[in-house]
């Protein structure tokens, strides 16, 4: 079988593979020449059952917005978002809580929430559409082999694609990862998400909940037709018996935890559960190939990290791609690729450090750590400096290069 040759190998076509196809695909020479693109995913195109496509929603911030809006797709899901307007940050049974408000900052909204069944499809359908994009879908990596100025890879079904870079956007059980050698640790939380789409008695109004509770954080985020997105984190032990609860039982339970700031929880999608790890790529950047979003780090949910860190990924790789194409250079060097690595290092330390450290501070109650984080949450209400830079996290505000 003969082989196919094309200037970048994506695998994943979930949110940040397809992200990452949209944006390089519009790169385009002064000459006139555009990179040749292989989209290599697991799943029919569009299909309702991609696992990257599931009942889950994302909080995109407002960075990851101006990101998609470069990339020209923040119009195609604008329609269907739901901005986030406030942001109220509290830890049940203690006096700490702060609150963010997109007047503070002079924005039209501090993010926005995507439902991510939703959004993939919309941005699966637009690939469908360019003329530099290959499919290879239903189709999985088995194996590589990498030489000095390509690497070569077979698929299961026996084709066989060379390619100048090799992208992986396959997530958590990334296979590129694997076939790299990419080193990485895995720090297991001790909890499961619970997430469901709930409904409530007030309007929640564009406002967004980050609630610390002793079993964990749980999350509240707003939706279209006045629904909210529930992520919920239990300790593990505990999922198997909330996941057993009748609805009106599980309601309650959450009630419970959650308060009365939305006033009565009136009903429940369906629920689904996860176990909650940190895998971290040490090295994502190997011979000709980087892992991207989840491939390379996989976040706890709190403080809804995952897909902006994700995001800024795809921006920093799509600027390196670009200058070193417009250049006439290979878009697979070391260049290219160590390049990547030296923007993004700090940002990843960085979130992961901050998502890890509220996961741990959070759910434990030992007395001195209560207090310290109650006065933390304190002092943001009424120290603009301090708020600042829980502003900066939440509304994605870097720079990247």
């Amino acid at each position: 079988m003969s082989v196919v040759e094309y200037d970048i190998a994506i695998v994943g076509a979930g949110m940040v593979g397809a992200t990452l196809a949209h944006a390089v695909s519009q790169i385009q020479h002064q000459d006139g020449r555009q990179l040749s693109i292989a989209l290599i995913d697991a799943n029919p195109p569009t299909t309702s059952n991609h696992p990257g496509f599931d009942a889950r929603v994302i909080a995109l911030s407002y960075g990851s917005q101006k990101i998609l809006t470069q990339f020209k797709l923040w119009h195609k899901i604008a329609p269907t978002a739901t901005a986030i307007k406030h942001i109220h940050v509290s830890d049940r049974g203690h006096w700490g809580m702060t609150r963010l408000d997109h007047s503070e900052y002079n924005l039209p909204a501090l993010g926005q929430v995507i439902e991510l069944q939703t959004a993939g499809h919309i941005f699966q359908q637009g690939l469908a559409e360019i003329n530099n994009i290959n499919w290879y879908c239903p189709n999985q990596l088995v194996s590589l082999d990498r030489q000095v100025n390509y690497t070569d890879l077979t698929l299961d079904d026996g084709q066989q694609i060379r390619c100048k870079l090799l992208v992986g956007a396959d997530g958590n059980n990334s296979m590129v990862r694997q076939l790299t050698n990419v080193p990485i640790e895995v720090t297991d939380f001790e909890q499961t998400a619970i997430i469901a789409n709930v409904t409530t008695s007030k309007l929640h109004e564009g406002k967004a909940y980050e609630r610390f509770t002793d079993t964990g954080p749980l999350a509240l985020l707003p939706m279209t037709d006045q629904r909210s997105s529930l992520v919920w984190s239990v300790r593990s032990d505990e999922v198997d018996a909330i996941m057993a609860l009748s609805d009106e039982a599980f309601l309650s339970r959450l009630q419970q935890r959650f308060g009365y700031r939305l006033g009565k929880f009136t009903k429940t999608g369906q629920r689904f559960s996860y176990p909650l790890l940190l895998t971290e790529a040490l090295e994502p950047t190997q011979h000709r190939s980087v892992v991207v979003g989840n491939a390379a780090h996989a976040l706890h949910p709190i403080a809804g990290q995952g897909y902006n860190l994700g995001l800024r990924d795809v921006a920093v790789l799509h600027y390196q791609i670009e200058q070193a194409f417009l250049n006439d250079q290979d878009v697979g060097n070391q260049a290219v690729t160590k390049g990547y690595w030296h923007k993004r290092k700090g940002d990843h330390q960085t979130t992961i450090w901050m998502t890890t450290s509220l996961a741990t501070l959070f759910a434990n109650n030992y007395a001195p750590l209560v207090a310290g984080r109650n006065l933390a949450l304190h002092t943001m209400g009424y120290k603009p400096e301090y708020k600042r830079a829980l502003a900066r996290q939440a509304l994605g505000a870097f720079k990247l290069f």
